[in-house]
């Protein structure tokens, strides 16, 4: 398709190859309008040098919000630059920052920027989960890889300033690395500090370092703990830019800050006070989030002065098919599958396109179904591939390296591709299910349209209750504001492990108390009293012989990752999430790698190895798991009549993956089911719930045999609602309903955090109750279907296979609930 033709004229080229039926799918079509430039005169104080490096990269004029943050961080100021995708926000910290480095470096040593005067940097790395979370801050460094350039080591001052970039993923660290020495400044070289550097690297990084790129896990793992190695770069620390720092939420976000807190710590233990520049994604008060990370007084830049241009922004509802679903409801093409055709199809036409899916499998399978589509109409099906984590390090290089250069004309990919490289020239995203905020939805839709031209997006819904809802309901979507990022530094659950790890670093003292926040002080007794700090007379200490970083896990993983090895070669495949492996790598699974299918063969949790063959059975596998939730301690609680009270508080939720389900890849349906034993996990977080006494059922005209299914629909769709009404995905989310709980007596429904310690989305479905209860039984009440269905009160992840589902019960238990007292 020729690269000139608009927008619509893609969507609606889209739309008639579908044939008739696609043109009920575009349910309903937003125009958003371009947006102007607003520009504003280089700063004084700049560099002129890189002045004239920016203007042959391109930057002819700075925008105005990249004056503006660059004004306040000259001037000292903490600042947080918030604006929309591919606005340029890396030059507002890079004027003050490289204008530093050079003033440094022309009273100092004299830097050659040729070939063979530059430090090999490492490849840039998305492993773990899909937004980067294995940043090998743990690998050993011996043998990592092999420099790609070389070392000048010549008269190399160490008195200058430093620079330090944390980002949450290896790629995008190393895509700034690059654009940095693209600029070809004679600086010290922009390095990569992550797993994948060598012992050498590290070495002359920590001596003549002055641009260093890295990620708080290597912070955390490395950097911070063997602090008197790096005091050199730690007393001239000038800057810390913090990229992309709306990704750090939840339980993530409260384990960064408190890693940031301990490098604040050990800055001022070496007598530097450096600025912090943070740049976020649009998001809801960014200010306010940025001093929650940091624990400092920022400024905030949010009017976008860049231009944008003009999105076509399609929901689309994939068509009814003729099969029928678990309980005999009509149910809909599958949003993997539907995405896997529009690709196939966008592809055909030459239209560049990323289809963003939420899983790892997802993305394999839209890649598989694409090229075989493609194939079938008489394309190449080489034109796609799939990107996502869990791949070697090479893989994803080369693909990277295929997309920028447009071998690859589509792709799909998981979030991981969301932040990272960027790639400019596509025509269009494709969005195989709401991405669980509007922050994310935006980020994902800005990925095309980046070179300024004409984009088109397209949010294909999953046939559960959030997306049905959204795609009828797109005020929920288009002229909202983007969410509050959640996260809670004082959270006991993360920040007793940095509290063990900064007093490993150095002796905890009364003044830091404040620094990690109110709680403090009675966490560090508590701390001493379970013996793992000891009190001496100028401070709490850590004596224990392990390694106080080692206690903190700061993406959530739950373990140690999974190798998955093929039995018959002992060609490492991929890695797995420790905590998620058993319901992925489990026996008998279908594990997807590069559009090949393999069939797990054996899982050793000890080893930490997945064993698997080639083969392909012709089905996707689905883990079944069944979960216990155990109340520990009520925090809050209303009653809300005489019959309904919603409470919330600490839970222990136990859980065990027993089973797994055959399913046909496009269709859905079930082929049948195989049983697993495997050990029992317990997750200790936070959780929200709502009990209704025997009275209530009565007024609710449930007899007992239908309480069950009642309070399970409305467990589903409340937890397929809440994401509306918390910043969360309802993939972080878990639940449990019971017609008579242990621990209450009464039918309760339990809506849980999916993290250790939880992620404030509980409390915030508390603080919202009635608001998301209310939207919860709008949406059953409002789905067509007779019985129930994946668009009201049927769930994806569901552990007792949907069963037993009571639609009409769940609304009138709703009703209950929310009747005025």
């Amino acid at each position: 398709m020729p690269r000139s033709r608009t927008a619509e004229e893609i969507l609606r080229r889209l739309v008639f190859l579908g044939g008739p039926s696609r043109a009920e799918s575009a349910v309903h079509v937003e125009h958003i309008e371009a947006r102007e430039p607003s520009y504003a005169d280089w700063p004084e104080w700049a560099d002129p040098l890189l002045i004239e490096r920016l203007r042959a990269n391109g930057v002819d004029r700075p925008w105005s919000h990249q004056v503006e943050a660059a004004e306040l961080l000259h001037a000292g100021h903490h600042t947080v630059l918030a604006t929309g995708t591919a606005s340029g926000k890396s030059a507002g910290y890079l004027l003050p920052a490289l204008t530093r480095l050079l003033a440094d470096a022309n009273g100092g040593a004299n830097y050659a920027t040729a070939a063979g005067s530059r430090v090999s940097t490492t490849g840039a790395d998305n492993s773990g989960t899909d937004a980067g979370a294995d940043t090998g801050a743990r690998d050993s460094a011996a043998g990592a890889h092999r420099p790609a350039v070389s070392i000048r080591r010549g008269s190399l001052s160490r008195g200058g300033a430093t620079v330090l970039y944390l980002a949450p993923t290896k790629a995008l660290a190393a895509d700034q690395a690059r654009r940095l020495r693209e600029l070809d400044l004679p600086i010290p070289p922009a390095v990569c500090l992550d797993g994948d550097t060598s012992y050498e690297e590290r070495r002359w990084i920590r001596e003549h370092g002055a641009f260093v790129l890295s990620n708080p896990d290597m912070l955390h793992y490395s950097v911070l703990p063997d602090h008197r190695r790096w005091a050199s770069f730690l007393r001239r620390l000038t800057y810390v830019v913090i990229d992309e720092c709306h990704g750090y939420r939840g339980v993530f976000g409260a384990h960064v800050a408190s890693v940031i807190r301990r490098l604040r710590r050990l800055c001022a233990h070496y007598g530097a006070d450096p600025v912090f520049a943070l740049a976020s994604a649009t998001t809801a008060d960014p200010g306010a989030t940025a001093a929650r990370l940091t624990g400092l007084q920022v400024a905030e830049v949010t009017e976008d002065g860049s231009p944008h241009g003009r999105v076509l922004f399609a929901l689309w509802e994939p068509p009814l098919t003729d099969g029928r679903g678990e309980l005999g409801a009509p149910t809909r093409r599958t949003a993997v599958a539907e995405t896997a055709t529009l690709l196939a199809d966008l592809a055909g036409e030459q239209v560049r396109t990323v289809a963003f899916v939420r899983s790892r499998r997802g993305a394999e399978l839209v890649s598989v179904m694409a090229r075989e589509d493609l194939a079938r109409g008489g394309g190449s099906g080489e034109k796609i591939a799939a990107y996502r984590a869990g791949y070697l390090r090479e893989e994803r290089r080369a693909l990277e390296a295929a997309l920028q250069s447009g071998r690859l004309t589509a792709i799909a990919a998981t979030n991981a591709l969301e932040l990272g490289v960027d790639i400019a020239g596509l025509d269009a995203v494709l969005l195989a299910g709401y991405p669980g905020t509007r922050a994310s939805l935006w980020q994902q839709a800005g990925r095309a349209g980046r070179g300024g031209q004409e984009a088109l997006a397209v949010l294909i819904a999953r046939d559960d209750p959030l997306d049905t809802y959204l795609v009828h309901h797109p005020e929920a979507l288009f002229g909202k504001p983007v969410e509050a990022t959640v996260f809670d530094p004082g959270n006991p659950y993360v920040l007793w492990g940095h509290l063990c790890a900064a007093a490993a670093e150095l002796p905890l003292r009364e003044k830091d108390m404040e620094l990690f926040g109110p709680g403090t002080h009675a966490l560090v007794n508590e701390l001493g009293n379970a013996g793992w700090l000891r009190r001496r007379a100028d401070g709490w200490f850590w004596t224990r012989p392990e390694r106080a970083a080692d206690l903190s896990d700061l993406r959530g993983m739950g373990g140690e990752p999974i190798r998955i090895i093929e039995a018959d070669t002992g060609r490492l495949l991929g890695m797995a999430d420790g905590g998620s492996a058993a319901g992925a790598v489990h026996p008998g699974a279908v594990y997807l790698h590069q559009g090949e299918s393999y069939l797990v063969r054996e899982l050793d949790l000890d080893a930490a190895i997945a064993l698997v063959e080639a083969k392909d059975p012709g089905y996707a596998t689905y883990a079944r798991e069944v979960a216990q939730v155990r109340i520990v301690q009520e925090e809050r609680a209303e009653d809300w009549n005489s019959h309904c009270r919603i409470a919330c508080g600490t839970v222990a939720v136990t859980s065990q993956v027993v089973g797994y389900l055959k399913r046909d890849s496009r269709t859905g349906q079930v082929l049948g089911e195989e049983p697993l034993d495997l050990p029992e996990h317990t997750l200790t977080t936070k959780a929200v719930w709502w009990t209704v006494t025997p009275a209530g059922l009565e007024d609710a005209l449930l007899a007992a045999p239908d309480v069950p299914g009642a309070a399970h629909a409305a467990e589903h769709a409340s937890i397929g609602l809440l994401p509306l009404f918390a910043d969360c995905d309802r993939w972080d989310l878990g639940g449990l309903s019971a017609a008579e709980h242990p621990d209450t007596g009464l039918a309760t429904v339990f809506v849980h955090d999916g993290l250790p310690g939880g992620a404030g989305f509980a409390e915030r479905g508390f603080a919202k109750a009635r608001d998301w209860l209310t939207a919860t039984k709008d949406a059953i009440k409002a789905c067509e279907c007779r019985t129930g269905c994946p668009s009201c009160v049927q769930s994806p992840k569901c552990g007792n296979g949907n069963e037993p589902l009571d639609k009409t019960g769940a609304i009138r238990l709703l009703e209950v609930l929310l009747k005025p007292s």
